[in-house]
This record gives structure tokens, sequence and C-alpha cells, in this order.
């Protein structure tokens, strides 16, 4: 069962709708924007949760994260488990 989908009128700049347009096409500009708000929700929801956990992070709780690189890796798994989670 999918999602129950509902019309809506919404005002944009004429310039960024014949942007996204010329991009995506004009058939596909529902889609494209449903997307790019899903997207702009994410990180919202991330920035939030950012503020509310500000400060939990201990560095002696971490020390497998001594070097920028093992930051960068430790990063890029939590993306990858994200957005696998997010797509189920």
């Amino acid at each position: 069962m999918g999602q129950q989908k509902v019309k809506t009128n919404l005002i944009f700049p004429e310039d960024l709708l014949k942007t996204i347009d010329r991009l995506v096409g004009a058939r596909k500009r529902t889609k494209f924007i449903v997307e790019a708000t899903q997207e702009k929700l994410e990180r919202l929801r991330f920035s939030q949760a950012l503020d509310k956990a500000g400060g939990a992070w201990r560095d002696n709780n971490h020390p497998d994260l001594k070097t920028q690189g093992d930051i960068n890796q430790y990063l890029r798994e939590i993306q990858v488990a994200t957005n696998q989670r997010l797509k189920k």
C-alpha cells in the first residue's frame, strides 16, 4: 500500500521552476520537489538531533578515533548505515 497523496498549491519563483523543469523535466517536477523536501527534512532532523545531543561525545569514550582519517571513516560508516535504514 502506498502513502496517501494530497494535492496542494504552492507558489514558487518562476526562475526556480524553469530551472527545475530544464534540469529534470516538467513531468518529473513533483517527484523532484518531494525528494528535495525529504532530503531537507532529513538534514533538519539530523541537525536538531545534533543540537539535542550536544556535549554527549567524550574523546576518552572513543580512543579509536585519533586521526582525521579515523573520524572520516567512522562518519562514512554511520552515513551508509543511516542511508540503508532510511531506504527500508
